[in-house]
Parts: structure tokens; C-alpha cells; sequence
């Protein structure tokens, strides 16, 4: 009888794969590990609670190996059968990002595992954008670049021959997921050699260098890898001594006690030399390297008055949002994991949920933030738009076209907040014993 890898697994050796040919490919991102294994054992050192004894070894693991990549396809085709590739890695569409309000000429998901046991093994994940290339407002140039796109083909023949063996057979054995790694890795390596000639990739660029980005290329190159810290206000003072400069602000909610949702900086890493097919030569500058600190996942109302304050574009605006778990948590701002403490039992008189604020003041019941496990728009965008050689632009009400993304996927992206209550609501139950634990 075959026996089939773990999707889990498959999704460990490719994230741990693609780490080791972006640190070959863009050399500063080794340098950018290094800052984060440094700040993030220092950050341990000083709040050694941050994990508690029964969790530690499991989330170090997850801690050392999570990062997040970057790519940008240009055709629904290349979407559809990128869902398909993710899929074998127990990767799923979750959430749609219209960064066109940032201006931005993409609309985006993430592709990430959902279920908590996949998280905690390796919660890889890839934000994945589509260009729009209706947006691009010039008629003849629009129908240039989607001719180029039209030629390319971003997967190879074997990736494709084990998507479809995977999908046909219900998974792939371990000979056959090494191989789908190797073959699936060379859709996300960098070429330098450019499919246009030089005039082309000109006039692209002029329209928008994140469509040049796209078109002018063999393939998605990835163009960030993100690994998360504890502490991304230290490594953000961190960087200079290793000679890299950061962007000049921090995107996202601004620092806090209590962490929410996602915090990010970054760098320009690379301006890259190229050869177009007139052999003309130039440089290109779009990878970059990225850092990550994730917060407190928040529910419907904590997000509206998160981007509420947001829109007054006003740091200070953020003391209106609460800042200690208990506010957090009795307001339904954010979603809690809750768990018996070490040693504690229900008392007999209190083993209903209607009991929970009494079980937790007694320190009987625990409750831990859940981590945010996706992206923020406008954050996306402003680290996009520094990288491409201009600070953020503002903020719109964009063109979000939900439908058409979703129909170029071929599925319906999976709503997060339902993602974050069910993990919420699962850890009610096992508490309570309304299911039995598992």
C-alpha cells in the first residue's frame, strides 16, 4: 500500500527550500536572520513567560521556521493553477486584499494552512496577487502586456504532471514530494534573463513598475521572504548596524502592550542586473527583504475600529483602542484560545460557560490571544510602493472586484474571521467537555 506524505511535510520541505535558494539569491536576507534569531532571543531572555513550559519547544519550532513569501501572478490561468499547487502543500485561498485603494494594480489572497495543528507544525504562508491588468489605462499597452503574459508558462511540465497525480491519487509518497518540491521551486526562482526588449519593459514601467514587475519576466520570482520577530521595533534599530537601511516607518498599528493583528518593516535589497531580448542590459529593482511581528487575531468589531482609527491617519488615535487583554477580551475586540489551567478542574457547580469570567478570575481557565495569521491592505501596499521607488501613496476606497478574482481562482476564498472563531469556539468546547479532546 502506498503511503502518502503529510501535506504538513510537504509544506515544511518547500518552505524550508525556497528559504535556502532566496538566501543564495538575495544574500542580505541571510543577514536578516541572523538580526532575527539575535533580537528574538534577547526578546526571550527578558519576557521568558511568552511561551508557556508546555508549549515552548512547539512554538520556538514554529517561531524558527515561519516565514511568509511574496508573488505576483499576471493571468487568471497561472492563479487557478497556482491554488492547485498550494493545495498539495495543505494550502488554502483565505481572504481577499483590494490594494488598489493604496494604488496598487493587483488584487490579492494568502494561501496558508487553516487547521491549528498545520499552523503550529509550519504556518508558511504566500500573499498572492493577480495583476489587474483592466487598470492599466492605456488601450494598446494593456494589449501588450497581456500578449506577453499569454506566451508564458510559469509552471514546468513535471510540476504540473504531480499536481495532477497528487489530485488523482489523494497525495504524493515521499519520492514523489521531494520531486515536487525541486519542480515546484522553479516557478519561484529568479531569472535574469527578461522576455521583452528593453523599450517595452520602458514603457511598463512607466505606467506602473509593479506591471513591469509582472510582465517582463519568465516567471513569479519570489519577491520577499519574511521571517517573524518578537520585537520588529529592535530590529528595526537593529538594522543600521548591518549596514541595511530600513524604511523610514513601521507599517501597521503602532507599538503596544498587547500586539494586534500585524506589524511590518522592510528593506531594498537588491537592484538586479538584467538582460532584455534585444540584449539590451539594465537593472531591476523589486525584491526586497521583509520583517514580521504578529499580534492578537481581532474579531468583526475590533477590525472596524481598527480601521477606523486608521483613516484619521493619526498614531495618537490608536490610545482609543484598548490595550490589555481583559478590555480586549470582555469588549469582543479580539479572539482568545481557552484552556484549563495547569492542574485546575471545573468545579462541579461551575462547569458551564455561562461560569467563564468567574473560571478565568480564579486563574481555573486561561485565555491566550490567537495569533493573526493574514495580511493587512494597506500595509501590503505601502511596503510594495516603497520598494518599487515611492513611499505610500493615500488611501482610496480603490476598485475591489471580489468575483473576478474569484472566479480567475476557480474557488471562493475562505472568510478569515470564520477561521479565527472556529479555532475560538473549538477551545470553548474542550474546556467545557462539550467534545472530547483532539
Amino acid at each position: 500500500m502506498q503511503r502518502f506524505i503529510s501535506p504538513d511535510v510537504i509544506r515544511d520541505r518547500f518552505s524550508k527550500a525556497m528559504s535556502q535558494m532566496y538566501q543564495r539569491e538575495v544574500p542580505q536576507y541571510g543577514t536578516l536572520l541572523q538580526i532575527v534569531q539575535r533580537v528574538n532571543g534577547a526578546y526571550l531572555q527578558q519576557y521568558p513567560a511568552t511561551f508557556s513550559a508546555d508549549e515552548r519547544e512547539e512554538e520556538l519550532n514554529r517561531l524558527n521556521v515561519e516565514r511568509h513569501g511574496a508573488i505576483r501572478l499576471g493571468t487568471a490561468q497561472e492563479l487557478s493553477t497556482m491554488r492547485q499547487l498550494f493545495a498539495v502543500m495543505g494550502m488554502q485561498p483565505v481572504s481577499y486584499y483590494d490594494l488598489s485603494a493604496a494604488g496598487v494594480p493587483v488584487h490579492s489572497t494568502a494561501f496558508r494552512a487553516t487547521d491549528e495543528a498545520s499552523l503550529r507544525f509550519n504556518p508558511f504562508r504566500v500573499f498572492t496577487s493577480l495583476l489587474r491588468l483592466e487598470l492599466i489605462a492605456d488601450d494598446q499597452l494593456r494589449q501588450r502586456a497581456e500578449s506577453i503574459l499569454n506566451q508564458r508558462d510559469i509552471f514546468t511540465p513535471r510540476a504540473r504532471e504531480l499536481i495532477v497525480h497528487s489530485q488523482q491519487q489523494g497525495g504524493l509518497d515521499d519520492a514523489e514530494a521531494d520531486e515536487f518540491v525541486r519542480e515546484a521551486l522553479e516557478t519561484f526562482r529568479w531569472h535574469r534573463e527578461a522576455q521583452v526588449d528593453f523599450a517595452t519593459y520602458n514603457a511598463l514601467s512607466e505606467q506602473h513598475r509593479l506591471v513591469a514587475d509582472v510582465v517582463c519576466f519568465k516567471g513569479p520570482h519570489i519577491n520577499h521572504l519574511t521571517p517573524r520577530t518578537l520585537n520588529i521595533d529592535a530590529v528595526q534599530a537593529a538594522m543600521p548596524e548591518y549596514q541595511i537601511t530600513p524604511k523610514e516607518s513601521i507599517e501597521g498599528p503602532p507599538r503596544r502592550q498587547v500586539p494586534i493583528l500585524l506589524r511590518q518593516t522592510s528593506f531594498k535589497a537588491l537592484s538586479e542586473q538584467i538582460v532584455f531580448s534585444d540584449h539590451a542590459e539594465g537593472k531591476h529593482t523589486a525584491r526586497f527583504g521583509e520583517i514580521e511581528q504578529r499580534g492578537m487575531a481581532l474579531t468583526p468589531a475590533g477590525r472596524a475600529l481598527y480601521d477606523r482609527l486608521l483613516q484619521q491617519n493619526d498614531a495618537a488615535a490608536f490610545t482609543q483602542f484598548p490595550d490589555d487583554e481583559t478590555t480586549l477580551r470582555q469588549q469582543k475586540l479580539g479572539y482568545f484560545r481557552y484552556a484549563l489551567a495547569a492542574g485546575q478542574s471545573l468545579p462541579a457547580a461551575q462547569g458551564s460557560r455561562q461560569h467563564l469570567e468567574a473560571l478565568l478570575a480564579a486563574g481555573v481557565i486561561t485565555a491566550t490571544p490567537i495569533i493573526y495569521e493574514d495580511f493587512l491592505p494597506v500595509s501590503a501596499a505601502g511596503i510594495f510602493q516603497s520598494n518599487l521607488g515611492s513611499e505610500r501613496s493615500g488611501v482610496s476606497q480603490g476598485s475591489p472586484n471580489k468575483a473576478a478574482f474569484e472566479a480567475a481562482l476557480g474557488c471562493q476564498v475562505t472568510d478569515e474571521f470564520s477561521l479565527y472563531q472556529a479555532l475560538e469556539e473549538a477551545s470553548l468546547q474542550r474546556v467545557f467537555g462539550e467534545v472530547s479532546p483532539g
